[in-house]
């Protein structure tokens, strides 16, 4: 059986680190901080056209999946440059569509799947009416699930901050337009729900390799009684212990992307959010007073870190996931 990566998907994922790099990410994450998303809609539609939103949609619907090793591949991608936006939203409103497809509901998913699947359509997903969703004032689509009925919320109520400013969150509006009624929603959003769980993970897992990169780069060049930083002892532990927990929740990431199975999918989601919160914490300490300035890049990933460890479910509850009979 191969463990690796095959030669198609690690081209994928240069193409998509080339493109990303090139389009310089930090620029467009400080705009949709403030409300501007120009920017982040023009990253968005180069990423379309590398078929990334594709990948979660079936061929009948202008997808090219389900594909979820070659999605991993692509979010790891998207944490390591900080793309701003609903990306994992868009994934798992698709899923969800996709799922009630396979269950008799054809009509949400022929009209709404194929402009998903090629950027055009942007769409958040609130998991319950009581939630909020992520970026639903860009969104073309807001989801939302109420115990077994789907709906396409009229829009949305007021925006918050979080901890991440680049994650704007609000609450959908109540009423809207009726997709689907019935238990095929509560499955599906189930299965949603994994999904989000997968892209969130490697997610996290990108921004926890940039932040342990870009602290490796600071702690060679910063100087302390004459040596580098980085030949300290104490700073070689907590940088070593750093990348062993990355190290350890990738496997545990693409295995799950493998297996799809729901306990696989908490495990790598929980390894991934604390090996990327270990990884901000990391970079803070290291960084020293720099660290907490908004002019660094890298506070926009010190930023992310918190946030996507407890987004679409937090380590608590993918624990007791995983250890449930």
């Amino acid at each position: 059986m191969r463990f690796q990566p095959t030669e198609e998907q690690r081209d994928f994922a240069r193409s998509l680190d080339a493109m990303l790099t090139a389009a310089d990410t930090p620029t467009a994450i400080r705009a949709w901080s403030t409300g501007d998303h120009g920017p982040g809609r023009t990253l968005w539609s180069r990423l379309a056209e590398a078929g990334v939103f594709a990948l979660p949609i079936p061929e009948q619907y202008e997808g090219v999946g389900p594909l979820p090793v070659e999605l991993t591949t692509a979010f790891v991608e998207l944490g390591r440059h900080g793309v701003p936006g609903p990306v994992v939203e868009t994934v798992a409103a698709s899923a969800l569509l996709t799922e009630l497809a396979g269950s008799g509901g054809a009509g949400p998913a022929k009209r709404l799947l194929p402009g998903l699947a090629t950027g055009e359509t942007v769409a958040t997903l609130a998991p319950d009416s009581q939630g909020l969703a992520l970026d639903a004032d860009v969104a073309d689509l807001v989801l939302v699930v109420r115990g077994e009925e789907l709906w396409l919320a009229a829009g949305h109520q007021g925006v918050r901050a979080s901890a991440d400013p680049a994650r704007r969150l609000a609450r959908p509006s109540p009423g809207g337009e009726l997709l689907a009624a019935g238990p095929a929603v509560r499955e599906a959003a189930a299965r949603a729900r994994e999904w989000a769980m997968l892209a969130t993970a490697a997610q996290a897992l990108g921004v926890g390799l940039t932040l342990l990169d870009r602290t490796v780069v600071y702690a060679k060049q910063r100087r302390q009684f004459g040596a580098p930083i980085g030949s300290f002892q104490a700073v070689k532990h907590r940088l070593a212990d750093t990348l062993i927990a990355l190290e350890f929740a990738r496997p545990l990431l693409f295995g799950a992307a493998v297996t799809f199975r729901s306990t696989d999918l908490a495990a790598a989601k929980v390894a991934a959010g604390e090996a990327a919160y270990t990884a901000a914490r990391t970079a803070l300490q290291i960084h020293g007073a720099i660290g907490y300035t908004e002019e660094l890049d890298l506070s926009l990933w010190l930023r992310k870190a918190r946030p996507l460890r407890d987004a679409w479910g937090t380590p608590s509850w993918c624990r007791d996931r995983v250890l449930a009979p």
